[in-house]
């Protein structure tokens, strides 16, 4: 097998900057929180070449060989695969733990390159951070596998027909199809189906189909086309520079959740990557201006970079766990920094020793090739010594991380444990409510401390449960995963409205996403001014988290009947006790998150501040000198 001869301008470069893209978004989210759309790029310059290859195919030689077009591919897709699982496995064996979780399905999933659907089946979400899926990554290298099975036979049928501008509507019907599925079948709160599904996201691909197709200009009548083409050609490079910015400004704003992104946002993203492949291959200066030495560089050895990045990264950071929170930067500078070395060193090797020789002589050509570099029958004996050992050493490592691989992440385990809390208690209030004969309350009972207090929370909340109900017995804890803090009103108003709402409510919902003040202040109106507000400050390695815990500091000293627990500052100590995710605490972990809200609560009981103290806290119009209902501790 031989590489095509032809190298179109701009493309390596252009594959350089998308692989960054994605690799910086991974590595360092802050800096490019659009950095996913690298991902789209890849896809539009894939659709690209493999149309044009398959168009020229046919013009050469009048028919299109499937097999070995299929060939081809599974000889630059495949071996580099077979290294990578291998080694990723056996290292996340080593170091044991959150790693393993899942790891058969991945595996199944990269075998078959169907990960996408396999994530899909099994409820998996790509932007989920409690379970680091080792080959989440692989799920765009399906997309563009099915697409490889299918649109050969699509294509035959689309270049039967004749006139040129029909086939480039059908293909592009079939991109905008694409995206409109996707926008109507986008979900707020995890759109990971539309995001990993064939159906929903192949309008990159076929948009840089298209472009092919345009570019081909088989079958287009020779009237406006040629005037068109040289009107557009004095303002080419041009529109390449603003297709190009346009797609940084997209890596710099566009949010991997938002709505925006899904319904239209992508779809630009596309079609703003075909405007400068156009641009880099038909132009004199634009296309070798992106073939830069780094980008080009980048660009031959992307797939590489793409395969290892992701899988290096999660075994880096569970090697390296972020104990260390009081520097949370530093740690994640460190952690990325090192991910990427170890990235370049693999993508490096698999492309100089594996990718270049299978793409330039096939398999049996390396292997000949290997061999007759090696002098002497000794020679021969080590490296075939080298090469077993090493061989059976992986197998076997791949084999025990399968065997021992648990079957839900720690975090996974305490947040069950917290849910197993709350189903319990919840049945042993139904059982009491449904008691026909209760003994007449004495007027010396006293409730229990949990009585009083209603706790509103995410899935850290979940996880303190059960040590929340053993310090504060009777508390009502309505706690889920991944609830952000928008979802308070709604919740609070509800039992407001039911009259179950407690005199202390607890609100702990920082950890999943930004807060607003808004969202703070209807939290108040709900509940009102007779009862009280704790605030749980939030603990995660998250690029919102510190905003978070300013805001929730900075309302909590607005408000006299606002109190803040400090779990951030409470557990930043004693970061052993959480799951390996360092976000969900287990059973010490707990009793620290309980202790928060309990020195929350003793601050609350205290008498008002005197007045001449009244300016460390700002006036609270809704009516701060209504009394406290009495709150007893044991």
């Amino acid at each position: 097998m031989s590489v095509h001869p032809k190298r179109l301008a701009g493309l390596d470069g252009l594959r350089g900057i998308a692989v960054a893209l994605v690799v910086v978004f991974h590595f360092f989210p802050a800096v490019l929180p659009g950095g996913f759309i690298g991902v789209d790029v890849f896809f539009v310059i894939s659709g690209f070449l493999i149309t044009g290859l398959l168009i020229g195919e046919r013009d050469e030689t009048g028919r299109i060989a499937l097999g070995r077009f299929w060939k081809r591919r599974a000889l630059r897709l495949v071996p580099p695969l077979i290294p990578l699982v291998l080694i990723l496995c056996t290292a996340a064996w080593l170091i044991g733990g959150d790693v393993l979780v899942g790891l058969g399905w991945q595996l199944v999933g990269a075998i078959t390159f169907g990960y996408n659907w396999v994530s899909i089946a099994g409820s998996a979400s790509y932007f989920s951070a409690t379970a680091p899926e080792l080959f989440r990554n692989l799920w765009s290298l399906a997309v563009e596998e099915q697409f490889y099975l299918v649109w050969p036979f699509a294509l035959l049928g689309l270049l039967l027909v004749r006139n040129g501008w029909l086939r480039l509507a059908l293909v592009a019907a079939l991109a905008l199809a694409s995206a409109a599925w996707m926008g109507l079948l986008y979900e707020a709160v995890d759109p990971t189906r539309v995001y990993y599904g064939s159906d929903t996201h192949s309008f990159g691909l076929f948009t840089g189909a298209a472009l092919a197709l345009l570019l081909r200009r088989s079958g287009f009548p020779s009237g406006p086309a040629p005037r068109l083409a040289a009107l557009l050609g004095r303002w080419r490079s041009r529109l390449g520079v603003a297709a190009l910015a346009g797609l940084l400004v997209a890596a710099l704003t566009l949010p991997d959740t938002g709505m925006v992104t899904y319904r239209g946002g992508l779809l630009l993203v596309s079609l703003l990557t075909a405007v400068v492949i156009w641009a880099a291959v038909r132009g004199p200066g634009f296309g070798p201006a992106l073939d830069t030495g780094p980008l080009r560089y980048l660009g031959e050895r992307s797939y590489g970079i793409y395969l290892w990045h992701w899988p290096v990264l999660v075994l880096v950071q569970a090697a390296w766990p972020a104990a260390g929170v009081s520097q949370p930067v530093l740690t994640g500078i460190g952690v990325g920094m090192l991910a990427g070395a170890l990235t370049l060193l693999a993508a490096g090797a698999s492309y100089r020793w594996l990718e270049l020789p299978v793409r330039t002589t096939g398999v049996r050509g390396s292997i000949r090739r290997l061999n007759s570099r090696m002098t002497g029958v000794r020679g021969r004996f080590v490296l075939l010594g080298l090469v077993g050992a090493t061989a059976l050493f992986l197998t076997t490592g791949t084999t025990a991380a399968l065997v021992t691989a648990p079957t839900q992440t720690s975090a996974q385990n305490e947040i069950e444990r917290g849910e197993k809390a709350v189903d319990a208690a919840e049945r042993q209030a139904e059982q009491a409510a449904r008691r026909t004969s209760r003994p007449a309350a004495s007027a010396l009972d006293r409730p229990a401390p949990g009585d009083l207090i209603t706790a509103v929370g995410d899935s850290v909340m979940l996880a303190s449960a059960a040590e929340l109900q053993a310090d504060f017995p009777g508390i009502a804890i309505d706690a889920t995963v991944s609830r952000g803090m928008g979802a308070a009103p709604d919740i609070l108003a509800a039992q407001a409205e039911a009259s179950t709402l407690r005199p202390v409510v607890v609100v702990g919902l920082g950890t999943n996403g930004p807060i607003r003040a808004s969202q703070l202040a209807a939290i108040r109106t709900v509940i009102g001014p007779d009862r009280e507000l704790i605030l749980v400050t939030a603990f995660a390695e998250r690029d919102w988290t510190a905003g978070v815990n300013e805001d929730l500091a900075r309302f909590s000293a607005r408000h006299r009947q606002v109190e803040l627990a400090d779990w951030h500052a409470a557990i930043a100590p004693h970061t052993e006790v959480l799951a390996e995710d360092n976000i969900h605490p287990g059973p010490a972990g707990g009793r620290i998150y309980a202790d928060a809200i309990r020195a929350a609560l003793k601050r609350l009981a205290e008498p008002p501040p005197e007045p001449g103290l009244e300016v460390y806290r700002l006036p609270d119009p809704a009516g701060s000198a209504v009394p406290r209902p009495p709150l007893l501790l044991p």
